[in-house]
């Protein structure tokens, strides 16, 4: 054991003697200094009376040295305690700063926590507001057409579909993809009976759970003949239609407890599509119309490239008209050059000639 785990010991008040506090420390002083007079005394006893002097002058100088002793031990102690609180001070310090990056730390959490737990209550709250909505039969129809209506709008470019249009027969669809090269539309439709599966869904037990599949069953029969009947018209829209089931958990419901419903609809050329599948559909009617229009630009560009290819033609043979002209043209001014040399040549004999006065020719 180390002083500095023995200090708060000899530090600790055993009892009060008036108003001073008496420590472990100084009770141990005491008794050795009590226990060294008793050896001395003992050991001076036994030497003989001659020399009483004498002890009592050795008891004297083992007193005074007794004294130094405690004297020296008290300072110690002090400077020892003095350690102490010094090294109690820093740990204290340390301990204070590691207290404080740790709340700080804590406090970076409680932020967190505080941050995330808003977001529950938002998500709870949402939440809430859907179920509302799923509680009303109208609201959950407004529902599944307003997210096929924001998946067409995200896919398509404008132009590229129509809400609510009316057909020939005069029914009107959801929605209508025009399909490229003027083949017929598209038509999808997003009134699923979702009253129906959430009969099912929340059937408490088997007895209940029976009447709503068949239930279910049924809607999807009626809902499937309408639009076999009233979306399939032969040259306007395509032999098979879409019925889009707003959520990825309804479809896999349909999967795996009612696949005769899926298939008895695809015998009626009607495809149930979830959000994902009907994205993936747009995605491919998308490029069928981006390949469209690179068709329509190639036949553009090809019909320019024919243009200019006429014009380099006419501009070929004017070129080479422009070509005969000018090759013409200097022929033309060799021949003027020759004829202008040769009366240059002309005019210099005659400037050579000279004339006698006898030779000059009379005048006419």
């Amino acid at each position: 054991m180390d002083f500095a785990s023995l200090a708060p010991l000899l530090d600790r008040p055993l009892f009060a003697l008036g108003s001073h506090l008496v420590t472990v420390g100084e009770l141990a002083l005491l008794l050795l200094a009590l226990a060294i007079l008793w050896r001395l005394l003992r050991r001076r006893r036994g030497a003989g009376a001659g020399y009483e002097g004498e002890g009592l002058e050795a008891v004297l100088r083992a007193q005074a040295e007794l004294s130094g002793r405690v004297q020296s031990m008290g300072e110690l102690l002090a400077q020892r305690q003095g350690e102490v609180g010094r090294t109690l001070h820093r740990q204290l310090a340390e301990q204070a700063e590691r207290s404080g990056e740790t709340l700080a730390r804590l406090q970076e959490r409680l932020a967190l926590i505080d941050r995330a737990q808003g977001d529950i209550r938002n998500l709870a709250g949402e939440m809430v507001r859907l179920q509302d909505i799923l509680a009303d039969k109208q609201a959950r129809g407004a529902f599944g057409q307003a997210r096929m209506e924001a998946i067409v709008r995200d896919a398509l470019p404008p132009g590229g579909y129509s809400f609510q249009a009316t057909l020939s027969n005069g029914k009107r669809p959801d929605c209508v993809i025009p399909m490229p090269n003027g083949a017929p539309a598209l038509v999808v439709d997003a009134k699923f009976p979702l009253e129906s599966w959430t009969a099912f869904r929340e059937a408490p037990d088997e007895s209940t759970r029976q009447p709503a599949a068949a239930r279910l069953r049924r809607d999807m029969d009626v809902h499937v003949r309408a639009i076999s009947e009233k979306y399939l018209l032969p040259g306007e829209t395509q032999d098979t239609a879409f019925l889009f089931v707003p959520s990825e958990s309804i479809f896999a419901d349909l999967g795996e407890y009612f696949p005769d419903i899926l298939q008895r609809a695809r015998r009626s050329r009607v495809v149930v599509v979830s959000p994902t599948l009907l994205m993936l559909s747009i995605e491919v009617v998308r490029a069928l119309l981006k390949d469209q229009r690179m068709r329509e630009e190639a036949g553009r560009i090809q019909r320019e490239v024919m243009l200019l290819a006429e014009d380099m033609a006419r501009l070929q043979a004017r070129a080479e008209a422009l070509r005969t002209h000018f090759g013409q043209a200097g022929r033309d001014v060799e021949q003027v050059l020759v004829s202008t040399a040769k009366l240059v040549r002309r005019a210099g004999r005659i400037s050579e000639i000279e004339l006698h006065p006898g030779d000059e020719p009379e005048p006419r």
